[in-house]
């Protein structure tokens, strides 16, 4: 156990849990914080807290905390009890009913408009985003990279390393507006970049796309023939945005795969159903190149036929859910974003906690250079003197649970991600003691004693 000077540190109860914390995780051979993936974290911190009886604050995982709008879950019960939805294939490209919803929703919302069998339900976006790339990546065997604007979600990079695609990053913190043109052009120019990939707002940082940047994206796009892949994850959460649509780059290229989700905007993360809009024009494409994969030359019906090889399609009583909802926000029965505006408080009073207690937010200037990030599910923190691993070891000695950004692509790496999804308003107040605890030991401790500490990792 760590020489600890207990007199300089004002709480002994809160030293004496943190103790506790970590000789727990020290009876966890399998703790890893540099490979553990967001989930095995989680199911990390499930562990200590049935071992030690003490309460984590999770600003780890994404997902969200209320419960589904209850017509999605009834619709979704009706279909099973009554309809016998589990003893029917759904189309593999999705029943018709919600084809036809998210042509309505995507006029109504992104002001887009797709021919419906363009509209396809996906095993959630992770799995719209993993079927857009392979059939990208197919349909040109020379053009063999993709890119990311990130920092980014970690798993895509696992998807397109899955896929035999060469990876290309760029920290889009550092290249916005007319700078972003200049640099995607000298990626774009070798004719090798397959497609690109973006969360807006962004997962892990909530920086928000401008409309000049996505004319930007899709111009070049189009120019050198490279699909853009469009997470749309956080559906309408810029909470800044006044307008009555949701920015897309689908407007600027005729080269767009927009993926829509229903985990954060409906909390119906564990049905795995999402969306997936193709542009017209890319969606009737002709490629000879696809047919050495999937036996069709038109990129829509090789994306038909890369989802029949994988998942054959979402559930079938997912998909009559998900149709409800669009059905309720096509005739305004449900508002857009009303079961997720209140992270947007929270954000606000998290980020001032942090700020207070010596923290910085690396990441937070977004479109222009006047312009910080707004409030929403995400933002980014770092401590002096820590890197973004070793924050997140220390932070989780103190019941905080956080990600390094280390696998996002981002070249600020003393940062890690703050997660706001799981947390309740009454939690700040337990969040600012731990904080403050934090930063007091940090002042307190012997010089380099705590930025050094080490804790045994298998």
């Amino acid at each position: 156990m760590e020489n600890f000077e207990v007199v300089t540190i004002p709480n002994i109860d809160a030293l004496a849990t943190r103790f506790l914390i970590k000789n727990t995780m020290e009876t966890i051979p399998t703790i890893n914080f540099n490979t553990s993936s967001i989930r095995e974290i989680h199911s990390l911190i499930d562990i200590i807290e049935a071992k030690t009886h003490y309460k984590f604050i999770r600003l780890e995982m994404g997902v969200p905390s209320s419960s589904p709008p209850i017509a999605m879950v009834e619709a979704e019960i009706e279909a099973l009890l009554k309809d016998n939805v589990a003893g029917k294939y759904a189309p593999v490209d999705g029943i018709v009913p919600l084809k036809k919803a998210a042509v309505t929703f995507a006029k109504k919302f992104l002001n887009i408009t797709f021919d419906s069998r363009n509209c396809i339900p996906t095993v959630g976006s992770i799995n719209g985003a993993y079927l857009a790339a392979l059939v990208a990546f197919k349909r040109d065997k020379i053009k063999d990279q993709f890119l990311f604007l990130d920092p980014g979600f970690s798993v895509h990079k696992q998807m397109v390393k899955s896929i035999g695609l060469k990876e290309i990053s760029l920290d889009i913190y550092h290249y916005r507006n007319e700078k972003l043109r200049i640099e995607l052009e000298k990626i774009f120019k070798s004719g090798k970049v397959s497609a690109m990939l973006f969360s807006n707002p962004n997962n892990p940082t909530w920086i928000c796309l401008s409309k000049e940047e996505l004319k930007i994206i899709g111009e070049l796009a189009d120019r050198y023939g490279v699909i853009v892949i469009e997470d749309l994850a956080y559906f309408g959460m810029d909470f800044r945005n006044s307008d009555k649509t949701v920015p897309t780059v689908a407007h600027y290229t005729k080269n767009a795969i927009t993926l829509i989700s229903t985990s954060k905007l409906f909390s119906y993360a564990g049905q795995r159903i999402g969306l997936m809009l193709v542009s017209d024009s890319l969606a009737k494409s002709r490629f000879s190149d696809l047919k050495n994969s999937f036996e069709k030359d038109e990129f829509i019906l090789a994306l038909i036929s890369a989802i029949y090889t994988t998942t054959a399609g979402p559930a079938h009583s997912a998909q009559v859910a998900l149709t409800k909802m669009l059905t309720l926000l096509n005739n305004g029965s449900y508002k857009l974003t009303e079961r997720v505006q209140s992270i947007e408080a929270i954000a606000k009073k998290a980020k001032a906690l942090f700020l207070k207690n010596g923290f910085t937010i690396p990441y937070v200037i977004d479109v222009h250079a006047s312009s910080t990030i707004g409030d929403g599910f995400y933002f980014t923190i770092a401590y002096p003197g820590f890197s973004g691993n070793e924050l997140v070891k220390e932070l989780f000695t103190y019941g905080i649970s956080t990600i390094s950004l280390d696998h996002t692509g981002a070249l600020k790496t003393e940062a890690v991600r703050v997660s706001l999804s799981l947390v309740k308003e009454q939690e700040l107040d337990e969040l600012e003691k731990r904080l403050k605890l934090f930063n007091e030991n940090v002042k307190s401790l012997r010089p380099n004693s705590l930025q050094h500490e080490k804790i045994p990792l298998a």
